[in-house]
């Protein structure tokens, strides 16, 4: 299970979120050795300091989950989570934009997280598979890739749907070998974990982490 686990953003991201939780998961990551903690950017610093001294890292969010928010905002929120010690970020695209075919403002959009945070913290572009075309989800890697992200990433968890094997493909399939694929959201035990890996993903986020590399063959958690 360590394989998958190295795999895993670890992630607690829901609005009523409580210091002692992030405690708690903070301490699971580092017993199950997963790549990173995800959470909101109130909770970088706590995360951060909960993490000192471990290969653990730490994920924030980015104009998140809607990513309708200015360029400049996310350029600012992105500053500020590295400043409080975020090693990644997972930045949501304008998804109307992308939909209303103004590709450069999903390019620019991009470009403002990527260029902030250039050498200092690894930006994930999350598209938001659910409310896309196959056509739109083509085009949306490609302007991530274009514009230097070190992932691409399926679902915030947020909307009305999350990860599915067709789109982790399709994504590699785009994206080739040069950068990372992540499937995020309803990813809840084993089974779905290693069919996503299977599909070409070499990143996770769930919160049903431990259930997974237990081996869990089923799961009612209903989070991320």
């Amino acid at each position: 299970m360590n394989n998958v686990a190295s795999m895993i953003d670890h992630t607690i991201l829901k609005s009523n979120t409580t210091k002692e939780t992030i405690k708690k998961v903070c301490e699971e990551a580092k017993m199950y050795k997963f790549a990173s903690v995800c959470v909101n950017p109130y909770y970088v610093k706590l995360a951060k300091q909960e993490l000192e001294e471990t290969d653990v890292k730490v994920t924030s969010v980015i104009g998140f989950p809607l990513g309708s928010s200015l360029k400049e905002v996310k350029a600012f929120e992105t500053k500020k989570a590295i400043e409080d010690g975020a090693d990644e970020l997972d930045m949501v695209i304008n998804i109307g934009a992308l939909k209303d075919k103004d590709y450069d403002v999903v390019k620019d959009d991009i470009l403002a997280v990527v260029t902030e945070a250039k050498d200092k913290a690894l930006v994930k572009v999350i598209i938001e598979t659910c409310l896309l075309t196959d056509e739109e989800k083509v085009k949306a890697c490609k302007i991530a890739k274009e514009c230097g992200a070190d992932f691409v990433k399926t679902s915030t968890g947020f909307s009305t749907g999350g990860a599915k094997i067709s789109d982790v493909k399709l994504m590699r399939e785009t994206v080739g070998t040069d950068i990372g694929v992540k499937a995020s959201g309803g990813i809840k035990n084993l089974d779905i974990a290693s069919e996503m890996i299977r599909s070409g993903a070499n990143r996770l986020g769930a919160s049903s982490s431990v259930d997974i590399v237990k081996g869990s063959r089923d799961s009612s958690n209903n989070g991320y």
